[in-house]
């Protein structure tokens, strides 16, 4: 991964981020670190049969794991050059499982200059294996303002 460099920046550059192997203990482990023990990240007997309106057929990932990938590729990417990760909005699209593989990408929509700083917003999405996008949103990074010459 580049990083970023507001004033090379535009339009429809893109971010990647690193890829995930999603496990029953990276489930375990973000169940921990969030203190969310919901049973749909724990227990395969909770999620047998169908769950409301949906049959995820086993344990899934908890959503916010997608947060923490798309926060990581972002940080990685943005705070070499000084820039703060200011909002990121996603919705959930699918399920995601033990023993799939995701990974989190950016494109840059916009970029704007202020007289205090400089923004970057950028269309997030993480992706399984076979493509699929499971989680999808928009994230703003603020850079530094420039300096005066």
């Amino acid at each position: 991964m580049t990083p970023a460099n507001f004033d090379a920046l535009k339009a429809g550059d893109t971010i990647d981020g690193p890829a995930f192997a999603v496990s029953r203990e990276s489930i375990r482990l973000f169940c921990d670190a969030s203190l969310d023990y919901n049973p749909l990240h724990l227990d395969d007997n909770y999620m047998k049969g169908d769950f409301g309106k949906t049959n995820f057929g086993g344990i899934i990932m908890h959503g916010m794991n997608n947060f923490g990938l798309i926060s990581r590729m972002l940080t990685d990417w943005a705070t070499p050059a000084g820039a703060i990760h200011r909002r990121l909005e996603t919705r959930w699209l699918k399920p995601v499982k033990p023993g799939d593989t995701i990974r989190p990408a950016g494109t840059i929509k916009a970029k704007q200059t202020t007289a205090k700083s400089r923004w970057v917003l950028v269309d997030v999405a993480v992706q399984n294996q076979r493509g699929e996008t499971v989680a999808a949103g928009e994230a703003m990074l603020e850079f530094p303002g420039a300096k005066a010459g």
